[in-house]
């Protein structure tokens, strides 16, 4: 359970902290990919704060997918960056799919109909995966201070 986990876990996450950094590194080349919309196609509040969430997220994402490859390696510190990680994500699907949805009510250009067709199922792909990473990552720990063993024990 521990490496199929690792192993979705790393390739979800890394999927949302690698475009992130191409988002913030490299805007033409993530236009091109379909990470970020033509900056004269939304409107530029907008545009302002899917790039600074770019910059911030490049900085504080990696920390999920180093949960996925420590968990691969069965490296117990896997829980305590499934727990940070997943705090992260959290925040960030949250945030990405309700500012969004406010910003659509209030009728401000966010982007095409397609385009948040796809950010809003990424979004809900990584709530749910770190929902489970954090559910799992408390089971655990729970589990082995249940047995009055430290963590690094399984």
């Amino acid at each position: 359970m521990n490496k199929i986990w690792g192993v979705i876990l790393t390739i979800v996450s890394s999927l949302g902290w690698i475009g992130q950094l191409i988002s913030a590194i490299n805007p033409t080349l993530a236009v091109r990919l379909g990470l970020i919309e033509v900056k004269t196609d939304v409107d530029l509040t907008f545009y302002a704060d899917v790039r600074g969430e770019a910059y911030w997220d490049t900085l504080v994402l990696w920390i999920l997918p180093v949960a996925g490859i420590l968990l691969i390696m069965n490296n117990p510190a896997w829980v305590y960056f499934g727990l940070g990680g997943g705090g992260m994500y959290l925040y960030f699907t949250g945030r990405g799919i309700l500012v969004r949805r406010k910003m659509q009510n209030q009728g401000i250009r966010i982007g095409s109909a397609d385009a948040l067709k796809v950010i809003y199922t990424f979004l809900s792909i990584w709530g749910i995966a770190t929902i489970a990473t954090i559910v799992y990552a408390i089971l655990v720990s729970k589990r082995i201070y249940s047995l009055g063993l430290p963590l690094e024990t399984r």
